[in-house]
């Protein structure tokens, strides 16, 4: 049987969108017979303290020699040090959901150091797995040979079309961890400039990421006097997450930079149309027809996009339309690992038509 070592930071019960494609990747190899061992650095990634390099240095020690690795950027781009020792003896694939640097908020020195360590640690993988086609472009400036990449779309599960809200205040949904790429800063002056409208916001998101942000989120919400608007659900199980994806007219994200945007497909595959910044991947993700798209950062471009779609039903509706006939191009999950294995050169699995 054949044998893969995941090396990830953290742990893959984390909810993110990272963390989710890892963990339905591991599912859809397992239920293919394929063995996936999980090597869990624990938190502290990308800046990790030396506990967290030394517990990377003995999951590598420990894997055999000879066996199929896949590291997870978000920890193997800071590890080059650590991985280098055992590079030459391991099989070593990079899984790059998005640049480290391109993270933002990041001073001018930070980025150039994390570009600096990925680009070294991206030299020592003989193949590279993204997520999107952008991330695969971006890859050039690390060196990395586009023969080297292979790209590997999140998939998504099938799903009912979303009954909506029934309600005379349409109802966003903004599906993002309270982090400042997510843009939540921008999208609350979006929604200021529309308040005039009717509608009603809910945006689902881990806060424990980055509490800073989070509390400044709140005080946004209750300065631009949208408290009564806008609930902040925190996150959400499946089970709940789906419950609020039924209940939504409009998918909402600001984000600054996204290496694909799993929870506009997400969205895509209920039905449920989309007004988007354009950022990183989103304009690879969001088929023109389903969604509104913005510059990144734009809160009046963002704003009016929402005017046009909150301020005209038929509008809205065309995008459902284009939305729902968008769902049935979505690849799922199992087609989704049998590329990712297919990727690694892994035994027992063909890659989908």
């Amino acid at each position: 049987m054949a044998r893969l070592h995941l090396v990830i930071p953290g742990d893959l019960t984390i909810r993110t969108g990272g963390y989710r494609y890892d963990r339905r990747i591991v599912d859809g190899l397992r239920a293919r017979g394929l063995a996936v061992e999980v090597h869990a650095l624990g938190p502290g990634f990308p800046f990790p303290d030396a506990a967290a390099r030394a517990r990377a240095a003995a999951a590598f020690a420990a894997i055999p020699d000879g066996a199929a690795v896949v590291a997870d950027g978000l920890a193997f781009g800071v590890l080059a040090e650590q991985a280098a020792e055992h590079a030459a003896r391991l099989d070593v694939a990079a899984l790059v959901h998005h640049p480290l640097a391109l993270e933002t908020g990041l001073d001018d020195e930070t980025r150039r150091r994390l570009f600096g360590q990925e680009r070294a640690a991206l030299a020592l993988a003989r193949r590279c797995i993204v997520t999107s086609r952008h991330t695969a472009r971006a890859l050039a400036d690390y060196g990395v040979p586009a023969a080297a990449i292979a790209v590997v779309e999140p998939g998504t599960d099938p799903a009912p079309l979303a009954a909506g809200s029934g309600g005379p205040l349409p109802h966003l949904v903004c599906v993002a961890t309270l982090t400042p790429r997510k843009g939540h800063a921008v999208l609350l002056e979006a929604l200021a400039a529309v308040r005039d409208l009717p509608w009603r916001l809910t945006c689902a998101g881990g806060t424990q990421h980055d509490p800073a942000t989070a509390a400044a989120v709140r005080a946004q919400a209750d300065r631009l006097g949208l408290a009564d608007r806008v609930q902040f659900a925190g996150e959400l199980d499946d089970a709940a997450l789906d419950r609020l994806y039924d209940t939504a007219d409009l998918a909402v994200l600001a984000s600054h930079y996204e290496g694909y945007g799993m929870v506009l497909t997400e969205a895509i595959a209920r039905g449920i149309p989309v007004v988007a910044t354009a950022a990183g991947a989103v304009a690879d993700t969001v088929p023109p027809r389903a969604g509104l798209l913005v510059p990144p950062g734009d809160a009046p471009a963002l704003a009016d996009a929402l005017r046009r779609v909150l301020g005209d039903a038929s509008a809205r509706a065309v995008l459902a339309e284009g939305a729902r006939a968008a769902r049935a191009r979505l690849p799922d999950w199992p087609e989704q690992a049998a590329r990712f294995a297919a990727a690694l050169g892994l035994p027992g699995l063909e890659v989908p038509a």
